[in-house]
């Protein structure tokens, strides 16, 4: 059994998350909880979207199995007094970003396995850090399951898709795409060879000049997410920036040649 953990809101992306873990004919369980303790007081869970009568029919649609809808009083009921952290993987980039939002990624991850016992769980890609994270909470506590990430899913024009994408306005959205225009261009200068330092600044300049606010551009290690990564490891360049009210991430692999 396979599981697909969501906050809801499901677009195309998610979608995917379902095709791939129907593809070896495995039945599919997902799961849509807006996760109050990922969230910082400041951040955007009063109205983050919830749509479950409209989500509970797209998974229909596209073969999932089972729909795992817990109320918060069932994930956290009365008295719960338990936080996992994970540390490492979870401390720069979004985790220094965000304090506690990994803990909160974490803890609730452990419960939905916990309550739904899949062989499999799969993340989108476009989530690097919660899915580095994921990855070595499984292996640090010797859960059984496999943990299968999937490549980030992207509007026409490049944008990765994104249940935040709604908050942005029209002339928001057009500017968005320098995200993964900047990323992609980096990238491929990181990969031919050039100083690592010099490109990550261009990059936050260029988001810059198309109205973001940047909160980080930066290369890491794929696996450990740890900065300066030599350059015989897979590498990933992650980025996180608002445009206007709308915080978007997104992230890219270094190629080489």
């Amino acid at each position: 059994m396979a599981l697909v953990p969501t906050m809801g809101a499901l677009h195309a992306g998610h979608m995917a998350l379902v095709e791939a873990a129907r593809r070896p004919g495995t039945r599919v369980v997902a799961s849509i909880f807006v996760n109050p303790r990922q969230f910082a007081p400041t951040e955007d869970l009063a109205r983050y979207p919830r749509r479950e009568a409209a989500d509970a029919r797209l998974l229909a649609e596209g073969g999932c199995d089972l729909l795992w809808l817990p109320p918060v009083e069932v994930m956290y009921p009365a008295g719960f007094a338990t936080n996992i952290s994970v540390s490492g993987v979870s401390e720069g980039l979004d985790g220094a970003a965000r304090p506690g939002h990994f803990d909160g990624v974490a803890t609730v991850v452990t419960k939905l396995f916990n309550q739904v016992r899949p062989d499999f769980a799969y993340f989108g890609e476009k989530d690097y850090q919660q899915l580095a994270v994921i990855r070595r909470l499984v292996t640090d506590l010797d859960m059984d399951i496999e943990i299968v990430g999937v490549p980030t899913q992207r509007d026409d024009d490049g944008l990765a898709l994104s249940s935040r994408n709604i908050y942005l306005d029209d002339d928001e959205r057009a500017r968005a795409v320098a995200l993964p225009r900047a990323l992609g261009i980096a990238a491929r200068a990181i990969g031919r060879g050039e100083a690592p330092a010099a490109v990550l600044a261009d990059a936050e300049g260029a988001l810059t000049a198309a109205g973001f606010e940047v909160d980080y551009v930066a290369l890491a290690d794929a696996e450990t997410l740890a900065g300066e990564p030599a350059a015989d490891r897979p590498r990933r360049l992650l980025a996180a920036a608002r445009m206007g009210t709308t915080r978007l991430i997104d992230n890219v692999p270094i190629e080489h040649g």
